[in-house]
């Protein structure tokens, strides 16, 4: 058996690695169909609203001012939610992703959970910036739907959600060729050199998901992603060589080595449907601010609040199943004192604040809020539990979660949610245009709101100078407006 697999410069169609790239490479405005790249548009104002309301969070704040201490003066590539403002192209996609994931609230996908804005505009917003007006948003989008096309194909590959109860961060994981790939897209790239970025960019693929406890990487980590698979794609223009046959390669290749651990590798995901089955229509976008596994959770115990048969003082125990990887992600004890991205990734402590305050809302997470005794009583009475619903429910669907609890009357009280709000159906244009209205509403003015949806909704229209000009803006910091 021949595991180096020796690199040959012409295309070998049977590789997926290959067939991607040449997808890639050959994919046109007019091969895409009017309804994909009008969902790409009100996907890409969804992660536009993000960046501005994590622009000026404070561990945003603490993360421009680590970067650029040791960046050097200068640059052409803006920092969003900072006017004028701009720095190395890496250096500002790095920062500008870590604002996409500033709070929990960007998109994720069903098929193999990544949160793809993060990684494709912060992406495409530095490499459009040195001369914008030579690049239409036609390209930008076209850009886009690559990287939300390569990124759950590539996660389903190695396990999709199967990967997070192994530990690894998966949209750290699945980002740097979806990077890559939007890069390479924007930059013309060929099959040939596209092939080599995916193999720079695979070779950088990590991340921890134990950086969901208290850590503030856990917002940059799809920040390092992007910085990854950027500089792959910078490399590559210049025919720097890369991997080849990178997904597949029997001895150290994407594919084998991220699924050492039992799971299945699935190589013919990569390439299955291209141009046919268009995997953008999975892409989630969010309306509670917090992990995704855990909507669910928000959606039962909501029920269970406004049933007025529950009530945050009559409540003897809790408890809540969640599926495999819900659980895993997200079903861990919660101890004191937790911070704000630990609170955002515990079952237990969402549900106890929704328990006493009846919804959940970015001002939840306030300092003063983290640590409530009323919440903390709640939270001790909780137990998570992993229940895949075998038999109970299509299998496909991951997010079901019951919550079950018993009131100190000794009755119990059952919600079940399989999909949360968002899902099935997934959230329409015009939804998706009032949660970004919603976010930004104390961060930027309604005419700046106007602007940003307008320029967006039309970006095909335009070049790329009006969608920067619309974002050099400065913002606030949500939590304290």
């Amino acid at each position: 058996m021949d595991l180096s697999l020796p690199y040959d410069r012409k295309i070998n169609s049977r590789s997926v690695t290959t067939e991607l790239s040449e997808w890639v490479a050959q994919l046109k405005w007019e091969d895409v169909p009017d309804k994909i790249k009008d969902r790409t548009k009100f996907l890409i104002l969804d992660g536009i609203g993000c960046a501005l309301v994590g622009a000026h969070l404070p561990w945003s704040e603490e993360a421009v001012e680590a970067v650029l201490k040791f960046e050097t003066p200068g640059g052409d590539s803006p920092i969003v939610g900072w006017k004028g403002r701009k720095t190395g192209l890496v250096s500002a996609a790095l920062l500008n992703s870590t604002f996409i994931q500033g709070f929990e609230l960007d998109d994720y996908h069903s098929y193999a959970p990544l949160h793809s804005n993060s990684i494709i505009l912060p992406t495409l917003l530095s490499l459009c910036s040195k001369d914008p007006s030579k690049h239409s948003g036609r390209d930008f989008i076209l850009a886009t739907i690559v990287g939300f096309e390569v990124g759950p194909r590539v996660g389903k590959s190695i396990g999709g959600s199967s990967i997070l109860s192994l530990g690894w961060h998966s949209g750290a994981v699945f980002g740097p060729p979806v990077a890559a790939a939007s890069a390479c897209k924007f930059l013309s790239h060929n099959a040939i050199q596209i092939e080599d970025a995916f193999g720079i960019a695979c070779t950088q693929a990590s991340g921890l998901m134990s950086a969901q406890f208290e850590s503030s990487v856990k917002r940059m980590q799809h920040g390092f992603a992007v910085r990854n698979g950027l500089f792959a794609a910078l490399l590559a223009d210049s025919n720097y060589k890369g991997i080849s046959k990178v997904f597949e390669r029997k001895y150290g290749g994407y594919i084998p080595v991220f699924t050492l651990g039992g799971l299945k590798p699935k190589p013919e995901e990569i390439s299955l449907g291209l141009g046919e089955i268009w995997r953008i229509e999975g892409t989630l976008v969010k309306l509670h601010p917090c992990m995704g596994g855990i909507h669910s959770t928000c959606e039962c115990v909501e029920e269970l609040v406004n049933s007025q048969e529950v009530d945050s003082k009559n409540i003897e125990g809790v408890k809540i199943e969640l599926g495999k990887a819900a659980f895993h992600h997200g079903g861990w004890k919660a101890q004191r004192p937790i911070n704000v991205i630990g609170a955002q990734m515990n079952n237990s402590y969402i549900a106890a604040s929704i328990f006493v305050d009846g919804s959940l809302q970015m001002k939840s997470f306030t300092e003063d809020k983290l640590n409530r005794e009323e919440v903390w009583d709640i939270v001790k009475k909780t137990q998570c539990v992993e229940n895949n619903f075998e038999g109970q429910i299509d299998p496909q669907f991951k997010l079901c979660t019951q919550v079950t609890v018993t009131t100190k009357d000794g009755k119990e009280h059952i919600s079940r949610v399989v999909n949360p709000k968002g899902v099935l159906p997934p959230l329409t244009g015009k939804e998706i245009v009032e949660k970004f209205k919603n976010l930004t509403n104390n961060v930027i003015t309604k005419d700046q709101q106007d602007k940003i949806i307008e320029t967006v909704l039309n970006l095909d229209k335009f070049d790329m100078s009006c969608l920067l000009d619309s974002l050099d803006i400065d913002t606030s910091n949500p939590l304290a407006v």
